[in-house]
């Protein structure tokens, strides 16, 4: 349905600037402080749910606390003949995921550029209690630099929305709330967002700025949650031998499964990004027994991006090809054992390993259910919660096909 008109008699609608399952969001005039806006109207899905209109009103509301140079201000929210909106600071930019659309990926320098305004956004929010739940290309807002060139600001958007979701029926298939390739360990597990969290997100969103591809991919959703529990990613310069090894570093810290191992905020992957810049190290040395890249299957732990809302981005043209690849190990010879025993375990070991990522597949099933309702790139005619109902029905099949296809 087009919407036309003005609402609560003041703010007067203009062209639409996007669309997508959630929202459509149009340009909008503030007719009493004359100033351009942006306005959130929220899909009738979502309007029909009163708990979640309440949350996300609730949610709005301490999000307009939230005054930063690298966020988007929330100025007012309402309702209007329901039609629930939100008014918001208009961005003149476009947001990462276009960017990467139409340019591909960033210069080294502007990533971390991008990557040191995105913290101090999402710092400033976590020093008032605020997790931001959904950081991805798509809510990070750029302005100048990459854009139409000169100064670079990057503003955080949709602050709130995952929280308000996730406390809703709309989720009920699982709490699990953000895009399922940037949901860092714990969340799939089902723990509580942290600014660590988001400081994963974060991490995945920069390894996309750099090489064009996620750390983690895969052709099926259960692919994908394997490759996530028994692979490290490629260092980005693996895809982009423009990337320093410093700053290809930093970025994979930030992407380490154990939360311990990971920066603790946002303002230290900051302080991590601006050292990489300077040429210095910030790994941390790999535990015993870690490899720096593992591979299952003999496989790349990257492939090319679908064209998807959590996967953005077009395939890297050829002059983008990898300039070094991941090696390809043939299997290596079986060591002599004096005993048959070896063989049954590792036979044992490799059905284990499955089983236990049955865990990990329940919970992202759950995420990208919730991933479905939260895509705001493409417009969306399904109702939600049958959307959700079918991600977790494939999910699970396809778990039933990959545990037998690696224990026959």
């Amino acid at each position: 349905m087009m919407e036309a008109g003005t609402l609560s008699g003041r703010y007067e609608l203009g062209d639409r600037l996007g669309s997508g399952g959630m929202s459509n969001v149009y340009r909008a005039t503030d007719l009493i402080l004359e100033r351009t806006v942006a306005v959130k109207i929220l899909a009738e899905h979502l309007s029909d749910d009163e708990r979640f209109v309440a949350r996300f009103r609730r949610e709005a509301l301490a999000v307009a606390k939230l005054i930063h140079p690298n966020i988007v201000q929330v100025y007012d929210t309402g309702i209007d003949e329901a039609r629930h909106f939100i008014v918001m600071e208009y961005v003149e930019g476009r947001s990462g995921a276009q960017i990467l659309q139409r340019q591909g990926p960033f210069t080294p320098e502007t990533a971390a550029e991008a990557g040191i305004q995105a913290c101090a956004g999402l710092d400033y929010a976590h020093r008032r209690g605020i997790i931001h739940r959904d950081v991805k290309p798509g809510n990070l807002m750029v302005v100048g630099g990459p854009v139409g060139g000169g100064p670079m600001t990057v503003k955080l958007t949709d602050f709130g929305i995952a929280r308000a979701i996730a406390q809703t029926r709309i989720t009920q298939v699982g709490s699990v709330v953000g895009t399922a390739a940037y949901l860092a360990p714990e969340q799939v597990r089902g723990e509580e967002a942290t600014p660590a969290t988001d400081v994963y997100a974060l991490g995945v969103v920069l390894y996309q700025f750099l090489t064009g591809r996620l750390p983690y991919e895969g052709s099926t959703l259960a692919e994908l949650a394997v490759r996530q529990q028994n692979e490290r990613p490629l260092p980005p310069s693996t895809y982009n031998g423009d990337v320093p090894e410093t700053l290809g570093g930093a970025v994979l810290r930030a992407l380490e499964g154990d939360p311990a191992r990971r920066y603790a905020s946002a303002d230290e992957l900051a302080g991590g990004l601006q050292l990489a810049l300077r040429g210095e190290d910030v790994t941390l040395p790999l535990e015993e027994g870690e490899s720096a890249t593992a591979v299952l299957g003999g496989e790349e732990a990257t492939r090319r991006l679908d064209q998807t809302e959590h996967t953005e981005l077009r395939p890297p043209s050829p002059s983008r090809r990898p300039v070094a690849r991941a090696p390809q190990h043939e299997p290596a010879a079986p060591a002599p054992a004096p005993h048959a025993a070896p063989a049954k375990r590792s036979a044992f070991s490799r059905f284990a390993r499955f089983v236990l990522a049955a865990v990990a597949l329940v919970l992202i099933a759950a995420a990208v259910a919730a991933a479905v309702i939260l895509a705001t790139d493409q417009a969306t005619g399904v109702k939600a919660t049958e959307v959700a109902g079918d991600s977790v029905d494939r999910v699970v099949e396809e778990f039933k096909e990959l545990v037998q296809k690696n224990t026959e």
